[in-house]
Order: C-alpha cells, then structure tokens, then sequence
C-alpha cells in the first residue's frame, strides 16, 4: 500500500468513527450537564486570550519604540503604561482562568467516572454467566475497565481543545492574512507531516493495546498471585514466589520493550516533523524582517508575525494532536460501546408467565448442554422427575455434571436441547426474575462478604436483611447461630480480613453463613451444592435434624459426595457422565448392587478403617483455619 492509499485508509477510518463521538459527548453531557456547560464557556474565553495577548503585543511594541523615539518623554509614556497594565491583566486573568478550568475539569471528571463505571457495572450484571467462559470477553471487559476511567473525558479534552485552540487559530489566521495570503497558506502547510504522525500513531497505539490486551491481563493476574491472601500459604509452602515473580517480570519486560520502540519511533517522526515547521517559521520570519528593512513593516509588525506565526504553528500542532487524540479515543471507545452493547440471551420471553409461589415439581426431558467453547457435554440426554415438597439428592463422581443442575436450574445457562419444565411449564416461559427469587441456593464456592454476620446473612434476602427475628432464626436452622455466639460482637461483628477490626472464619463457618443465607430467602425451591463438605460427621448430623424441619412443604434438591447426607433424602439419584444411571431410597440402592452400593460399601469402609479415620478427620480439618 503506497502512502496516499495509507493515508486514504486513516481517513476512512477516522470518518467511519465519527458516529461514536456523539455519543460520548452524550455519556458526558448525562453524567454533568452544569459543569459541562461552565467548563465549554471557559474554554472559548481562553481560545480568546492568546489572540488578545498577539495583538495587544503589536502595539505595545510600536508604543515602546515610539516612546523611545521620543527619549522616554512626551505623550507616548501615558499609552504604553495602559498596554503593559493591560497585557499583564490578561496574563493575570489566562492563570485565573486555568486555575477555574482545572477545578470545574475535576468535578466532572469525578461525575463522568462514575457515571462510567455504573454502566460497566451495568453491563456485566446482566451479561449471562456463558460470558465469563469466553477469554475474549475478559479482555473486553479489561479494556472497558481501563479506558471507561479516561477515554472519554480524553475525548472531551481533545474536543475541548479543538474548541479553544480553534478559536485561538483563527484569530491568529485573520492577523496573518493582512500581510497576504501566502503566511496562513505556509503555516497551514508546514504541519501536514505533523497530521500524518498523529494519525499513523495513533492506530499503531490502538494496534498494541489490542495486541497486549491478554499479557496486560496476565501481569494483573500474576500480580494478584503474588499479593493476594487467598494464595499466600501455598505459594509460601512450595516456594512459588521466585517462579511467579520471574514470570511477572518477563512478561512486564516484553511489553516494555515494545512500548518503549513504538514511542522511539514515534519521536523520531515528531521530530522530523518538528523541524519541518521550524523551516517553515524561520522562512516566515525572514520574510517579514526583509520588508521590515525595506520599510513596508514596522518592528511591531514583526514582533506581530512573529508571535502570531511561532503561536499559530504552536496551536496548528496542538489542534493536530487534539484530533489525533479523538481519533485514538474513538478507536478505544468502540470497544468500550461494543462492550456496553453486549446482550443477554438468557432473558424474559416476550410473555412471560409467573413463576410458582409454592413448592414446585421439577422435570429435567432429554436435557443435553456443553459449556461454551466446549466439545464435551456436561449434560447429555439427561431425564430426572422431582415431585413437589420432596427431598432429592444428586451423588455422584466429579465431572458428572451434579453442579451443571444448579446453573440450568437457576437459568444462568440455557439448554442447547431438552427442556426443563415447572410445574409442567417450559423454565425458559418463566419470568426470570420472579422464578430466581423462588430459588434458594447454597454454591459449592459461597462468597465470603466482608460485612457483618447480620448482613452476611441478610444478603439472602434484602427485604428481610433488617429484621433481625428473620435473621436470627435462618441462622439457628443452618447452626450459624453457635458461630455468632462465639465472636465478640455477635451478629455485628465484622468478619473478613479487608478491613480493619475484621475476624475471620473458618471455611465450615463460612459456609453455615452461606446456608443461612438461603434459609432466610424463604424460596419455594432450595438447591444445596455440597453443604456439608466442610463438616465434621457430628456437625453434619446436626445440620441435618434441622434441615429436615426446614424444607418441610419446599422441594428441596442435595448435590453431595457424601452418603452420609444423601440416605436423608427422599429419593437418591446415581449421575454419571451427564446422565441419571440408577434411582431409589438409599435402601433400594443398596439392594440393587449396583454403583451406589460399591461406592457406599467403599465410604464406609474409609470411616471405619484406621486410614479412612484418618481421612474423615482430615475431611474435618478443612472446616478449621
């Protein structure tokens, strides 16, 4: 591609992206409509300003060499006071005016920044779980991180700058085009080499941001390895702080590198550019200063061109980055729109119907489902019946797809085929909101909020979270009450390590927290990924006397490893590789000797042996600190 095709391609570019500019300004303007408006005022007045100060420079000039004609005396002293109390005014009044701008800039960087961040917040709560499966979409979601703090007040800069420079420029063209045409037509002409570098650098800048996008991601990451408390002991134990730290430096190393080459070339070319307009004011200069000598200009038309040159030229490449840096922030928040463009596909249909009050009958038809990017299902023709108010528990080995039942049944994914009825109703008819809000969940992973424990255990439901008799009760039927019992302040104190006066919990603790949570939700369907995992068999069977009385008249479904918590259960469901493989109480599974049976036989056989004792107890040990 030769250079004017290059060139033409940068312009096509560029028109192509002007569409975004509005919207920007409007992602401004909604965010701080006052300070917008006062900070576009103050910039015209400062666009104005440097013209003043040319022209006033003129004739100050002329008054100087007229009042040292005069040898200091006369009436030439009166006049050349006022100018030079008047030039310094508005030097006075342009340091006023900067001041002013800086501030009212902050306040609306502030409104605009966090009008940003709520959209990307936004965003990403209602974009489908499958999202968080897709590499690409961390990226995405890396930049818009990044650019939505900056980009568009960038932008707004930029804009801001055409604006005042714009006005500055024109001025200084009127001044310039009493002394012919041929000055505005060299100044205009001796920063084309410098619009060709603003536009070429400003894609190569977009061009690495993309490129790097993945190893910026990676030096987060690697970064939250060496720094996070999550990693800190076993990254201790095995001595991984070296490895880690190298592999941070290598990849920060590269990306160094190729920062630093592209602004050396970029320098380079500024450069270049640079002295091509220093040519062009020196010519300009000379000219002047030739009719000066030959009496068609006087020294204040010179100190005029000059000023008005050197600044117009100062002002042209200033009005040349500005539209560079709306180009490159254009090229940056188109990622961010795409980002904000990003829809669903698991929502409301167009009708939706109302989800069921009360305790719901469950039915899984020929179900097939892979994660996104996967070739291997995680469900595949899977059937399964749970009637309304019972209990079932799913076991079964890791990989079965046990977990998989908790996404599909709290619709974060959908099925690719099959369907999953309520009440003898298609899931995907139901309203979204209203069924999750009859959902009850307990996570193999539960969050660990940094809060109190009476809000730990009131996110479960935010319209009960301040009734503390509701509170109170959820926690007796998980065994958190014994929890709050044993930490200084009860249920207010503070748990976490991110702040201060913060306790922590043990991960069985933890977890009775999280099984709070879902009984304060008051669902009609309540759905437990390994609730026990992190108990000791006597805390176990106490969970799950109490349980029992719980779920009385609600349609409960037990994902566990263990058996021990299964035979409660109503009826007991064998998976394996995506699929349902044998059915019945824990008693008739025992009697078909099939999977079950071995497994169970093998449980058993851990606990009672001196081995398995020690395994159980380790099992145990997970739940303390």
């Amino acid at each position: 591609m030769n250079t004017l095709d290059h060139l033409g391609s940068r312009a096509r570019r560029a028109v192509g992206l002007l569409p975004l500019l509005p919207r920007a300004l409007q992602l401004v303007w909604a965010a701080s409509p006052r300070w917008t408006a006062a900070w576009l005022v103050l910039l015209a007045l400062q666009g104005l300003l440097p013209a003043a100060v040319v022209y006033l420079t003129r004739a100050l000039v002329d008054s100087l060499a007229a009042l040292v004609s005069a040898g200091g005396q006369g009436d030439a002293l009166r006049p050349t006071a006022l100018l030079a109390s008047a030039m310094a005014l508005l030097l006075v009044l342009a340091q006023a005016l900067r001041s002013l701008v800086a501030w009212v800039r902050t306040a609306q960087s502030e409104l605009v920044q966090d009008h940003l961040r709520g959209l990307i917040h936004d965003r990403s709560l209602a974009a489908d779980l499958a999202f968080y499966d897709q590499p690409d979409y961390f990226d995405r979601l890396h930049r818009a991180r990044l650019d939505a703090a900056h980009r568009p007040l960038a932008l707004l800069e930029a804009l801001g700058g055409v604006l005042q420079n714009g006005v500055t420029l024109a001025v200084m063209l009127a001044v310039l085009t009493r002394y012919g045409w041929g000055l505005p037509l060299v100044l205009a002409a001796s920063t084309l080499p410098a619009l060709v570098v603003v536009l070429h650098y400003a894609v190569r800048e977009h061009q690495f941001r993309l490129r790097t996008t993945a190893d910026e991601r990676r030096t987060w990451y690697l970064d939250w390895l060496l720094t996070a408390r999550e990693t800190a002991a076993e990254i201790r134990l095995f001595a991984l702080g070296p490895f880690f730290r190298q592999s941070y430096q290598e990849v920060r190393r590269r990306l160094r590198q190729e920062r630093l080459a592209l602004i050396r070339s970029q320098g380079v070319a500024e450069l270049s550019a640079g002295v091509l307009g220093l040519l062009a004011t020196a010519a300009a200069v000379a000219w002047m200063a030739w009719r000066s000598l030959q009496g068609q200009a006087t020294l204040g038309d010179l100190a005029l061109v000059y000023a008005a040159f050197s600044q117009g030229q100062g002002l042209m490449r200033t009005l040349l980055d500005n539209l560079g840096q709306i180009y490159a922030n254009s090229l940056f928040l188109e990622d961010f729109f795409q980002f904000l463009a990003i829809e669903p596909t698991v929502k409301d249909p167009p009708s939706p119907r109302p989800a069921p009050a009360v305790a719901p009958g469950l039915r899984f038809v020929d179900v097939c489902f892979r994660y996104p990017g996967s070739q291997r299902p995680a469900l595949d023709g899977f059937n399964l019946e749970v009637p309304a108010a019972a209990v079932a528990a799913i076991v079964g080995a890791n990989g079965a797809g046990k977990s998989t039942l908790v996404k599909l049944l709290c619709r974060f994914y959908d099925p690719q085929e099959g369907r999953i009825e309520v009440d003898g109703v298609d899931l995907r008819r139901l309203s979204l909101e209203q069924w999750r809000r009859q959902v009850a969940v307990l996570f193999q992973e539960p969050v660990q909020y940094n809060a109190t424990v009476a809000e730990n255990i009131g996110v479960g439901d935010l319209a009960r979270a301040e009734d503390r008799p509701a509170v109170e009760a959820a926690a007796w039927a998980a065994g958190a009450d014994q929890v709050a019992a044993r930490l200084p302040q009860g249920y207010d104190t503070l748990l976490g390590v991110w702040f201060e006066g913060g306790t922590d919990l043990s991960v069985g603790e933890w977890q009775r927290l999280a099984l709070a949570r879902a009984y304060l939700r008051q669902a009609s369907l309540i759905v437990l990924d390994e609730p026990t995992s992190a108990m000791d068999p006597w805390a176990e069977a106490d969970w799950l006397g109490r349980f029992r009385r719980l779920a009385a008249g609600r349609t409960a479904l037990i994902i566990t490893h263990r058996f021990t918590t299964a035979r409660f259960a109503d009826v007991i469901h064998v998976m394996e590789a995506g699929r349902i493989v044998e059915s019945g109480t824990h008693e008739e599974l025992l009697a078909q000797q099939g999977r079950y049976a071995a497994a169970w036989r093998g449980q058993q056989g851990a606990f009672t042996s001196p081995m398995g004792a020690l395994k159980a107890d380790g099992q145990a040990d997970r739940g303390s600190r």
